[in-house]
């Protein structure tokens, strides 16, 4: 499976998110969009102009923006 998060370095949720897959060993490829202007286009086009993160998108098109823990297990199949 091919997850791709993007997010900034400051951003708790991103580091909470990253946390949590590398917990359960989810690998995943990761991308500031602070130092990559086309990952920041395509954050704020998934979301209607603004840039929410982590926004972190699956391989069969599944996109969440600000997930949860529980939101993440639930998507990755581990709840």
């Amino acid at each position: 499976m091919t997850i791709r998060m993007l997010g900034t370095s400051w951003c708790g949720d991103c580091a909470r998110s990253k946390a949590f897959l590398t917990h359960h060993e989810i690998p995943f490829e990761w991308t500031d969009i602070e130092l990559d202007d086309q990952a920041a286009a395509e954050v704020e086009r998934l979301n209607g102009g603004r840039r929410v993160v982590p926004t972190i998108l699956f391989e069969d098109g599944t996109v969440l923006v600000e997930p949860s823990d529980e939101q993440l297990a639930r998507q990755l199949g581990l709840d």
